[in-house]
């Protein structure tokens, strides 16, 4: 090395005041990771529109300003940066365009929670709380993400977490009381079936139910037309916005000011918010029943995802195995089946992967082994 002393087996310490060579080895390190977070936030920018890209562009400043700090320090030891973006801005950008915007923004939310820069000498005090804003506007931006998906995504998590789990017990179970091969078949099918249609009718059932108290809870617009005709010494406006959660005086007021608002009787601009106007809602359907979500859609993801989770542990069957080696297989494939669940649960609530996927595991092979114990038991008792 050329920063080696050959003498003392050591770097060979620079002029006075010059940085050590750990020093540049961990700034270059800093630095390259600067840049390749600028470059990460820029090419998913070329992904999105409207106000989305505005923030990832921002964010991808912000972080040229550290790349800045960095070069600063380092001076001739900067170096280029590598041409076409690292293997993360790359995988970031497949995985973007493969499993999804949220996948992304799981991942990126984890690594600005980091603390980079709370005990770095080398770095500003604002360097590490712009870290942290960073973190909260990469959760802010995770949170609509979720809740654009949150009906068709909870349907879909959970209904296959559920088909896993009780196929593989129901199949251990016919398995343990002594079933042969064709009978554990028609089971595990059975209740891929009978399962996933009851998943789906329960969903539709609770979506549609969720829409149809959040549209019983919306405001009537035709109470405006009541407006004109109230007497202004003596009327309920007040108690109508204070049944919407508003303050007895802010009541008082808003009814006030509404009363004053012309011949029409209308509400004034911005008199409206938060659910308090008579009119409240005036939209196509109810607040919130977008994030609700579509009750068929709901349906028609949680019927898919049980029935793929379900068929799971009857692979094996279904392609002619039979004895301990279809066992073996389906406890397998089942195991890496709500490993992987588990994985993307963890992932996408900004939860460590592996500690969830661990947990989904422990889940669904508990019950499958007090299902197959039982079918030994009662096995035996009728044999």
């Amino acid at each position: 090395m050329d920063d080696a002393d050959p003498a003392a087996g050591r770097p060979r310490p620079g002029p006075p005041g010059s940085p050590s060579p750990a020093q540049v080895r961990r700034w270059r390190r800093r630095l390259a990771g600067e840049r390749e977070a600028a470059r990460i936030y820029r090419e998913l920018a070329r992904l999105r529109r409207n106000e989305e890209r505005e923030i990832l562009l921002g964010l991808a400043d912000a972080e040229d300003r550290h790349v800045a700090h960095w070069e600063r320090l380092l001076g001739d030891d900067a170096g280029r940066p590598a041409r076409g973006g690292g293997w993360r801005t790359r995988t970031m950008v497949v995985l973007a365009r493969t499993l999804g915007w949220i996948v992304v923004l799981a991942l990126l939310q984890r690594a600005e929670s980091r603390p980079l820069y709370e005990h770095d000498s080398d770095a500003p005090a604002s360097m590490a709380a712009d870290e942290r804003i960073h973190s909260e506007v990469v959760r802010g931006l995770a949170a609509r993400g979720r809740a654009r998906m949150s009906g068709t995504l909870r349907a879909a998590v959970f209904g296959a977490n559920d088909g896993l789990v009780s196929n593989i017990a129901l199949v251990l179970g016919v398995i343990g009381g002594g079933a042969s091969g064709s009978a554990v078949l028609l089971t595990g099918l059975s209740g891929l079936l009978a399962g996933a249609l009851s998943m789906a009718a329960g969903e539709y059932v609770s979506v549609s139910s969720q829409r149809e108290l959040l549209a019983a809870a919306a405001p009537d617009d035709t109470a405006r037309e009541s407006l004109p005709a109230l007497d202004v010494d003596a009327n309920e406006l007040a108690l109508l916005y204070r049944a919407r959660g508003m303050s007895a005086d802010d009541a008082r007021r808003r009814a006030a000011a509404v009363l004053a608002g012309g011949p029409a009787g209308r509400e004034p601009a911005g008199a409206a918010g938060s659910g308090a106007a008579p009119g409240g809602a005036t939209g196509s359907g109810p607040a919130g029943a977008d994030v609700v979500g579509s009750a068929a859609g709901a349906a028609l993801s949680s019927f898919l995802s049980f029935a793929t989770g379900a068929v799971i542990p009857v692979l094996p069957f279904a392609a002619g195995m039979a004895g301990a080696g279809a066992v073996v297989v389906a406890a397998v494939l089942t195991g890496a089946a709500l490993m992987l669940t588990g994985a993307v649960v963890g992932l996408l609530s900004g939860i460590r992967p592996l500690r969830r996927a661990l947990r989904q595991f422990a889940i669904g092979a508990g019950a499958a082994a007090v299902t197959y114990l039982l079918g030994l038991a009662f096995g035996a008792t009728v044999g």
